[in-house]
């Protein structure tokens, strides 16, 4: 099972390589895609079963090569495509040339795709769920759930992003310093749901999934250091750096969820604490204030304070009430809502979660059933508290959350029965 893990994991890190790799020698994006994906249902057939190549990189490549050709020469079959195809058929179809093997090994293109699949031809919400699927490797059903839309709706507009792009004819480099301002916020807001994938996966086994968290951290830094002088870029970076550094205490010996009021505060990272301060400490007086850089100010917040206890939930509040601002969402006004109950009581917090249960978005959402379940708790409402840990865990698929949410209510639900049960709000 370790091993099929290891092989799912080296495969979704090399996928956007190697798409890289097909997409510069070719020119085309779509159709590299296409080819990757049939090279990466081989090899997870076959790795598992013969061991893993000298060259996982270059067994890709080639495999992906090839089926490339067979595609390319499927269009020189249609006529409307015939001068394309010519165009961008290599001199040797049958093996990719060794030059192109070295090349490879030493090019990583990820960046290039990143903002390639983040092109103003899309619209913001295709641009994203394209680059999910290409750079981030995530599956169209995880998509689906980020974006709380219908699987078979996000397939649809992952396929026509994929056509708008080869009809397109845009070139696979780079963009212009001028150009890139109108995909950045696109390739952020990818970022963003990478790494929240990898940070608390939304289905499976495991709590994380590191290889996104971690990939989307070093296409951060690469961002950075591309654009060292834009303040969301480096803003999303601190989030993310801050947000990891309290992965080493999330979990228990057997992969179990420790929430952040239990965690061991010694485990976090503090080397980790003191870059993404000192990165959000230099950002903040510099540019304008974005979503982006709020969250980090309270990430901050959060990894600075020595116990749960002291954690400076007025200022939380407050920035929450910032980001609400700059950037409304049922995830921002949930999050607020617990913050109000940290400060003015379980109540006010409850209140203030009852304006979500019209939200579609956020109606049927395991996380409101969760922070509601909390707020319960706070309050001394044990049956509520109960009740909404039991809906919130029939209603996510990552097990390690189900396991915590079903021992929060079991342990509630232990009750002395000479102790009165508070009215219920």
């Amino acid at each position: 099972m370790n091993d099929i893990r290891h092989v799912e994991d080296l495969l979704r890190e090399l996928a956007p390589q190697v798409v890289g790799v097909l997409t510069r020698r070719f020119g085309d994006f779509a159709t590299a895609e296409d080819a990757v994906q049939e090279a990466l249902l081989a090899a997870a057939t076959q790795w598992p079963r013969e061991g893993l190549p000298d060259n996982p990189r270059g067994w890709l490549i080639q495999v992906g090569y090839r089926r490339m050709i067979e595609l390319v020469r499927s269009e020189q079959a249609r006529r409307a495509r015939e001068d394309l195809a010519a165009r961008r058929e290599p001199d040797d179809l049958r093996s990719a040339p060794a030059a192109d093997l070295d090349v490879a090994a030493d090019r990583d293109d990820t960046l290039v795709l990143l903002f390639l699949c983040c092109h103003p031809a899309l619209s913001p919400a295709s641009a994203i769920s394209l680059t999910l699927r290409a750079v981030g490797g995530l599956t169209t059903a995880e998509i689906a759930r980020a974006f709380m839309v219908p699987e078979a709706t996000m397939a649809q507009r992952i396929s026509r992003a994929k056509q708008r792009i080869k009809t397109s004819g845009i070139p696979f480099r780079m963009p212009e310093a001028n150009d890139r301002s109108g995909r950045l916020d696109a390739v952020l807001h990818v970022l963003y749901l990478i790494f929240n994938e990898g940070h608390t996966s939304s289905g499976g086994p495991a709590l994380r999934r590191v290889e996104l968290s971690g990939e989307a951290i070093r296409l951060a830094r690469a961002a950075h250091a591309l654009l060292p002088g834009d303040s969301e870029v480096a803003g999303l970076l601190a989030l993310m750096i801050l947000t990891e550094a309290r992965s080493p205490a999330r979990t228990g010996p057997d992969g179990e969820l420790i929430s952040l009021a239990e965690q061991d505060r010694s485990r976090w990272d503090a080397a980790a604490i003191a870059e993404g301060v000192d990165l959000i400490t230099r950002t903040l007086p510099v540019g304008p204030v974005g979503p982006y850089q709020i969250q980090a100010a309270i990430a901050a917040l959060h990894d600075e304070a020595p116990t749960a206890e002291e954690t400076d939930w007025p200022q939380i509040l407050a920035l929450y009430g910032v980001l609400e601002q700059h950037s409304a969402s049922p995830v921002v006004s949930l999050n607020r809502a617990v913050a109000t109950a940290m400060v003015h009581g379980p109540a006010a917090g409850l209140d203030a979660l009852a304006a979500l249960d019209s939200d579609p978005r956020m109606s049927g959402n395991h996380r409101l059933f969760a922070a509601r379940a909390h707020l319960y708790e706070m309050l001394g409402d044990r049956p509520g508290a109960v009740e909404n840990y039991r809906a919130a865990a029939g209603r996510t698929t990552s097990l390690p959350e189900q396991h915590y949410l079903r021992l929060r209510a079991a342990r509630l639900a232990v009750v002395d029965p000479a102790e009165p049960v508070p009215g219920r709000r």
